[in-house]
């Protein structure tokens, strides 16, 4: 019995440590360099959209901008103050240089500008996207399931063997540390 209540805790450790490590929000400096919150050399660029672009950005995360306090700040707006480079009325405002950081609380874009006269339309403007969090579709009952040819289950049992491969083995390390 004692090897297999170590099996169960050890088990629940690894379940543990995967969900940890997949769901630990980030922060994410802007530009992703510390002066990145800066005019770009050509408005066209757009560096900072670049750089989101090939961010992933989760629920959760942040994001980080360095910049002088007094001489620019951020704002947050809406789409249509960001592409029109409207400084009023934004949806927040931030002003603390290098301690601007905002949460990303819901998925979906978010629009940010330079609060500083000119800036925006010398390409100073970020548009970040939040992805949803993935929700799989519950599996369909058997009487809704189509009919499998013997080919395509065979198939589907390898691919599923090869799924959960990768836990067996994390299960027989996790064993064999324990034992």
């Amino acid at each position: 019995m004692a090897i297999s209540s170590r099996m169960v805790t050890l088990s629940i450790s690894l379940v543990l440590v995967n969900l940890i490590m997949f769901s630990e929000a980030k922060d994410f400096l802007v530009g992703g360099k510390s002066n990145g919150w800066e005019v770009p050399a050509s408005p066209q660029s757009q560096p900072l959209n670049q750089w989101a672009q090939s961010s992933r950005f989760q629920l959760g995360d942040s994001l980080v901008w360095k910049y002088e306090t007094g001489k620019d700040s951020v704002l947050q707006v809406t789409r249509e103050n960001y592409l029109n480079c409207g400084l009023t009325k934004p949806i927040a405002e931030y002003k603390d240089g290098n301690n601007t950081k905002v949460v990303l609380n819901k998925s979906g874009p978010y629009y940010f500008i330079s609060g500083a006269k000119g800036h925006c339309e010398k390409g100073q403007k970020l548009i970040v996207v939040v992805m949803a969090p993935r929700i799989e579709a519950p599996a369909p009952s058997p009487a809704d399931a189509p009919a499998v040819s013997p080919t395509s289950a065979a198939a589907t049992i390898t691919s599923s063997s090869r799924l959960g491969g990768g836990f067996v083995v994390l299960m027989g390390l996790g064993m064999a540390l324990v034992l």
